[in-house]
């Protein structure tokens, strides 16, 4: 569904998008929903990258003997 969404994105310059989402039988709202939470997909993306360095930085540190419940109580 998601590629649906990015294409009436991309052509939505082209044509309208009441045209694109009932051509592809999307509902309008469900992509303006999908097109306001674009920020906060965005947000939660890189929050999850930064988290997952800060799990890798342990683990090294640890010299790779740290497990989950040693990384999940750091």
């Amino acid at each position: 569904m998601n590629e649906m969404y990015a294409f009436i994105e991309a052509e939505n310059t082209t044509h309208d998008v009441t045209f694109l989402c009932r051509s592809l039988n999307v509902a309008r709202s469900s992509f303006y929903a999908w097109r306001s939470a674009a920020k906060a997909r965005a947000a939660r993306k890189a929050a999850d990258a930064a988290l997952a360095h800060e799990i890798a930085v342990l683990h090294i540190a640890s010299r790779k003997t740290y497990g989950v419940p040693r990384i999940h109580a750091e």
